[in-house]
């Protein structure tokens, strides 16, 4: 397929902002890098970039967006405190540091990255990203690789509910059950590692067989179903070719069919850490 000429698809989050659903990620991209694969991802036709301070390269994202052209409204930012950085007092010091390092005077989502439950501090970290929140540093808030459990204690201590929980979602590993908890609290649902790394997902013969039946690659047909299930999604990669490959999933139409088919896939097989052990 040749790069698509589509704009991504935007989704409400329940505090009347919206985000672009396909996105382009940048964990595993190296600093020196960042700021040229951001900028090819822009104008491939991204405008939603999630990184993160434990990524060491938002100098870089800052970077591309600043030299990018595009309005800063039409671009959607996301960065992420890191576990070292909760607390009240230093996560309000660590948005104003990846503020700086992005060159930017908000950002659109500002995430915690982890709860760390050994530490017992992302109630009170989450009351200070109600600070953030309205202070402007970030539009929206939300929380990354959250179980239930820690939503809802969450929810229940200061009455407020993220936008948005970014967890390890692909095939291998839909989340089902944390999706239908995420949907009956308004709160959507982002994936990374969404194409399982590569590797064995992308040779499975089910996505492989549509794949072929539908003209497009194994990677194309898995952030179309991420897509079709509504999920947020941002595929890393940081070949050129592949950057608008994967955006154009946008014109992959996958039915019914193949949406439960490769629903069916799901075996379990998580990839990353389990955020119950990760401090």
């Amino acid at each position: 397929m040749t790069q698509s000429t589509t704009q991504s698809p935007t989704l409400a989050l329940h505090d009347g902002t919206a985000i672009p659903q396909l996105g382009y990620g940048v964990w595993q991209v190296e600093a020196d890098i960042a700021e040229d694969v951001v900028s090819q991802a822009l104008e491939a036709g991204y405008r939603h970039i999630d990184t993160a301070k434990i990524y060491g390269n938002e100098e870089g994202v800052g970077r591309a967006i600043a030299s990018s052209g595009i309005p800063r409204d039409e671009i959607f930012v996301t960065t992420k405190l890191w576990n070292d950085d909760h607390g009240r007092d230093a996560a309000l010091r660590a948005i104003d540091g990846s503020l700086e390092r992005l060159g930017l005077d908000h950002v659109d989502l500002y995430l915690i990255h982890w709860p760390t439950p050994a530490r017992g501090t992302y109630v009170e970290t989450w009351e200070a990203f109600q600070e953030i929140r309205d202070s402007g540093r970030a539009r929206s808030v939300g929380v990354s690789n959250f179980p239930q459990q820690q939503l809802q204690e969450i929810i229940d201590a200061t009455g407020s509910v993220p936008v948005v929980n970014q967890i390890e979602l692909h095939p291998y590993f839909n989340q089902e059950p944390l999706r239908k908890f995420h949907a009956s609290r308004g709160i959507r649902t982002e994936a990374w590692s969404p194409l399982g790394q590569g590797g064995e997902l992308l040779q499975d013969p089910v996505i492989g067989g549509i794949a072929r039946r539908l003209g497009a690659t194994p990677g194309q047909v898995v952030i179309a179903w991420h897509l079709a299930i509504g999920n947020v999604v941002f595929p890393k990669t940081v070949t050129p070719e592949r950057i608008r490959e994967n955006f154009a999933a946008l014109d992959v139409r996958l039915s019914p069919e193949d949406v439960e088919a490769i629903s069916g896939l799901d075996n379990g097989g998580r990839i990353g850490s389990d955020p119950m052990d990760f401090n």
